[in-house]
């Protein structure tokens, strides 16, 4: 289904954050490794963590929910043989149960978005798991992929840090499990560091012990330990949060959004500070960000490695800034649902951005009397994307037609519901 986003002069209201996406899949992932039953408390609703209850079910682990949690009765180290697991398009998923699955005899990883997640390599991965004894036979690293465990033995382990941290992430899950110590050393670059700290807060939560250097590039993995069954609550996202937060920026808004943490390790915490670099009258205190938006915005220059899953969002408010903003270390961005530079700047250029790409970089001279819209966009499958592309229709000249828009539901399907209770014009059309 497609969005009509209509130009939206005020946005007025209270929103809940959703819950994080990414600490729910670990959270998810966590409890089906340990041997007893975990409870998670405010677990998130997408696509992506819909896709891990669904494959952890598959491989043994009991699951049952209700409104407010959902109680987990886990596999351990035994998870249940399976011919075929579906990730559906959820490349963390993907890449956290391709390791956990070097404890299966095998296993194929299927491949339903061939245009999607089916474009994304894994070699990396491949690679590392490789060096521990894991059979891996794939499509030029790419999905179906299929896995032969069972001999998996620990060891040293090198792997890339310079497409995706979700690589390192997925070692870091499975090595305790095995019954050799292992080292993990991370080769050229790491990206979205802040990430691994998130999955190595959830590890330490589980009971498990990893030795971290501090630059997070070298690992020490005692092997043998047991994932402890405990009680969990999931945080409030701010990387959907980011896309409401920048839409009241760029509109005349008084929006407060609920139960986004001030000392979040999320790194997309930082659009909280470069919404305020853009001279943004917020206040953000008692874990509530609230947004006073008068439409007046500067230009920023921002690292946006370190907020990866806000940076659509924060360029969507640059395009009505003032001045020339620049988002760099951003090239792991070309690695996601599309590529997040190329494809996306093509589109913000049909809405009337003007905006230049680099290797890792991306430019945008703003525009703060607004851009022309009327046209329809292609959001490319991705739900960070269609969640940017609407900020711009909020602020658009003429309404903005956005593609395949019900595919938000990866990470946030209550985005389009969020923002027409805050006011905003947006239509679901066939």
């Amino acid at each position: 289904m497609d969005v009509i986003v209509t130009p939206t002069p005020s946005l007025k209201g209270e929103i809940q954050a959703l819950s994080s996406k990414n600490y729910t899949t670990r959270y998810l992932l966590v409890a089906a490794l340990a041997e007893g039953t975990s409870t998670i408390y405010f677990p998130a609703h997408s696509e992506d963590s819909d896709a891990m209850r669904r494959c952890i079910r598959d491989l043994g682990a009991i699951v049952e929910e209700d409104d407010e949690k959902i109680v987990i009765t886990g596999f351990g180290r035994n998870p249940k043989a399976v011919d075929q697991l579906d990730v559906g398009n959820a490349g963390a998923v993907l890449r956290f149960l391709m390791a956990i699955a070097a404890l299966c005899p095998d296993v194929t990883f299927i491949n339903r978005y061939p245009d999607s997640l089916g474009k994304r390599p894994h070699n990396d991965l491949i690679d590392a798991l490789g060096q521990i004894g894991v059979s891996v036979e794939h499509n030029e690293g790419k999905l179906p992929i299929r896995i032969q465990g069972g001999k998996a033995k620990g060891g040293k382990i090198q792997v890339s840090g310079n497409v995706s941290s979700q690589f390192l992430s997925a070692l870091l899950f499975l090595t305790p499990l095995l019954e050799e110590d292992s080292e993990i050393e991370v080769l050229h670059d790491l990206k979205s560091k802040v990430v691994v700290g998130q999955t190595l807060e959830v590890l330490e939560q589980a009971g498990i012990v990893i030795h971290a250097s501090e630059d997070l590039m070298h690992y020490r993995v005692p092997g043998n330990q047991r994932y402890a069954a405990k009680t969990y609550s999931v945080q409030g996202d701010y990387p959907g949060s980011a896309a409401i937060l920048a839409a009241a920026a760029v509109t005349q808004s008084d929006v407060i959004v609920h139960r986004l943490e001030e000392k979040s390790k999320q790194g997309e915490r930082a659009v909280v500070d470069v919404l305020r670099m853009m001279e943004v009258p917020m206040t953000h205190e008692n874990g509530i960000v609230h947004v006073k938006g008068n439409g007046k915005l500067k230009a920023v220059e921002f690292n946006g490695d370190k907020a990866t899953d806000a940076v659509l969002a924060m360029v969507a408010a640059a395009v009505f800034a003032e001045g020339t903003s620049r988002f760099y270390d951003v090239e792991n961005l070309r690695y996601k649902e599309c590529d997040r530079i190329t494809d996306y700047l093509n589109e913000l250029r049909k809405a009337g951005a003007n905006v230049e790409e680099r290797r890792d970089e991306i430019i945008v001279h703003g525009r703060p009397e607004g851009v022309e819209g009327g046209v329809e966009i292609n959001a490319h499958y991705d739900h960070r994307v269609i969640m940017a592309l609407t900020i711009v229709g909020l602020r658009s000249k003429q309404p903005l037609r956005i593609r395949d828009a019900h595919h938000v539901a990866k990470s946030y399907p209550i985005y389009f519901d969020h923002l027409k209770a805050l006011g905003a014009n947006v239509e679901w059309v066939e």
